[in-house]
């Protein structure tokens, strides 16, 4: 019988770091309800340019996803994590100080969703490729349970809170409170260990141009690292060329209420929970890679229903097919992110989650697109078909690749540690 790895949770530095990602979860949800409201209640944003705010919050994933990758190679993970907080909070303080200054416009607020992506690109990437470091990789699929959960929950409960906010508060002290959660957050991360220092030597010696293209070169050079990207990029643009539809099929077209969506989106941030918290099982009963082509197999077909959304029990039945989708989602997000981790040496990581993150938010990017161009040329109901059909085919990178054979994780291709740092302390 095997031993059971070490858990994260004894490590001082990993319940530092979930700690900061609940509290920027805090920040990022209060934002991303917030913003629009006030873009359209208090500036009279139209539907095009609240589009607009959408595209360029995620829009720097795509214009520096690649680089950052390799610039977060090269500075030690704490510096990154500490600085993208603070920017987040400088620039979210700034959209409650110009409206009480009455001088708050449009463009400001695409200027700080653009820049907050920015320096959200840095923390998602330095998040991920300190993570090994920080705890050893015999721990990461522990870990990555635990982040993935505190997403999922802050995806259920975030957003409902940040309406809550927007509500009883106004949407400038609503944002107000997100900018003080991303200061609390990079106050707390000078907490993490000074010795997590870069792994890459004399990457600065190097053109920025060749790291990118060695990261780039390591993910789609690798049959299971491709897969992997392959089929995340499709789950997320099948999913999001559904969801960008959704508030017109709900509320336009079956003329249901607000809160039917809300309780539909919140179904899908549930199912994430139960996969995350099943696979760390699924993947000790019947192997790391099994358990991910397996759970394609079972759950991703399901999202076929999301395209019988309808009155009645139909709304149910999609409800239901939604929710075992993102359970799949949820799996992957902790065994697949594990998985890629444990391919990856140290001096990659930061680009190797570059390279997966510019994939999956563009594919986000695209899928909204897409949704739209088809829900105007074909009808809404052939842009959910299609986007449907995507997301339940989306296993199959996975499921036709060497993958699927892999019972344990392979063996780290570098040490998880420099040779000079010392050991992660337990407390």
């Amino acid at each position: 019988m095997t031993e059971a790895p070490p858990s994260p949770w004894r490590l001082r530095d990993f319940r530092v770091l979930f700690a900061a990602g609940a509290l920027s979860h805090l920040g990022s949800n209060a934002g991303y309800v917030a913003i629009p409201l006030l873009a359209v209640t208090t500036l009279g944003a139209g539907p095009g340019q609240a589009g607009a705010l959408a595209a360029l919050s995620t829009a720097a994933f795509l214009l520096i996803g690649l680089p950052a990758g390799a610039w977060v190679d090269r500075l030690p993970g704490r510096r990154v994590l500490v600085t993208a907080d603070a920017a987040r909070a400088v620039l979210f303080a700034s959209i409650p100080v110009a409206w009480w200054l009455g001088v708050l416009s449009l463009p400001q607020l695409y200027a700080v969703v653009l820049l907050n992506g920015c320096a959200t690109v840095f923390f998602d990437v330095g998040s991920q490729s300190v993570l090994p470091q920080l705890i050893g990789r015999e721990r990461l699929v522990s870990a990555n349970a635990a982040l993935v959960s505190l997403m999922a929950g802050a995806n259920v409960a975030g957003r409902g809170a940040g309406g809550f906010l927007v509500q009883l508060f106004t949407a400038p002290l609503a944002i107000l409170g997100g900018a003080v959660a991303y200061l609390a957050s990079a106050v707390g991360l000078m907490g993490i260990g000074r010795r997590h220092t870069p792994a890459v030597g004399s990457a600065g010696r190097r053109r920025l141009r060749a790291e990118v293209a060695e990261g780039l070169r390591h993910v789609l050079g690798s049959r299971e690292l491709r897969a992997l990207a392959f089929t995340a990029t499709l789950a997320n643009l099948g999913a999001q060329m559904i969801n960008a539809m959704l508030p017109v099929l709900f509320i336009r077209e079956l003329r249901l209420p607000a809160g039917a969506l809300g309780t539909y989106w919140a179904a899908g941030g549930l199912g994430i929970l139960l996969g995350a918290s099943l696979a760390r099982r699924l993947a000790a009963r019947l192997g790391h890679g099994r358990t991910l082509g397996l759970a394609g197999l079972w759950f991703a077909p399901a999202g076929l229903a999301v395209a019988l959304v309808g009155d009645g029990p139909w709304l149910w039945v999609a409800g239901a097919g939604w929710l075992a989708a993102m359970t799949k989602t949820g799996i992957d997000n902790v065994l697949g992110v594990t998985l890629r981790q444990h391919l990856t040496p140290d001096p990659l990581l930061g680009r190797m989650n570059a390279t997966f993150r510019f994939l999956l938010t563009g594919a986000l990017a695209i899928g909204a697109a897409l949704g739209g161009l088809v829900g105007q040329v074909a009808g809404v109901r052939t842009a959910v078909w299609a986007g449907a059909i995507c997301l339940a085919g989306a296993f199959l990178p996975v499921f036709c690749s060497p993958v699927r054979t892999l019972r344990e994780l392979p063996v780290a291709t570098s040490p998880p540690h420099r040779a000079s740092a010392a050991p992660a302390t337990e407390a």
